[in-house]
């Protein structure tokens, strides 16, 4: 490994893969959260992008498109033939009761 930095508080090292290590002035790795902190500090790695929130998904489906496809089902009304083939068929169970 070799030394990047060298601080009071902490030595950072690269790897040969690349990586980053960080160990504190005891001696112990610093991982996680403060690990990332020194290495933004140090402009070692670069902040990741973050997700974009899920709000804005959502208002992407209010589009005047979306609702035209929502309201579309709502105003189509049910066919004559198909109310009438049932009214044919109650009728015919209803004579064959009797």
């Amino acid at each position: 490994m070799k030394v990047i930095k060298k601080t009071a508080e902490y030595t950072v090292y690269q790897k040969r893969s690349g990586r980053y290590a960080v160990t504190g002035a005891d001696g112990k790795a610093i991982n996680e959260g403060e690990k990332v902190a020194i290495l933004l500090a140090e402009d070692l790695i670069k902040a990741p992008a973050s997700k974009a929130p899920e709000v804005e998904e959502a208002e992407v489906a209010e589009t005047p498109e979306a609702e035209a496809a929502e309201e579309a089902p709502a105003e189509k009304e049910p066919e004559p033939e198909v109310e009438a083939a049932a009214e044919e068929a109650s009728s015919e169970d209803a004579d064959k009761e009797a």
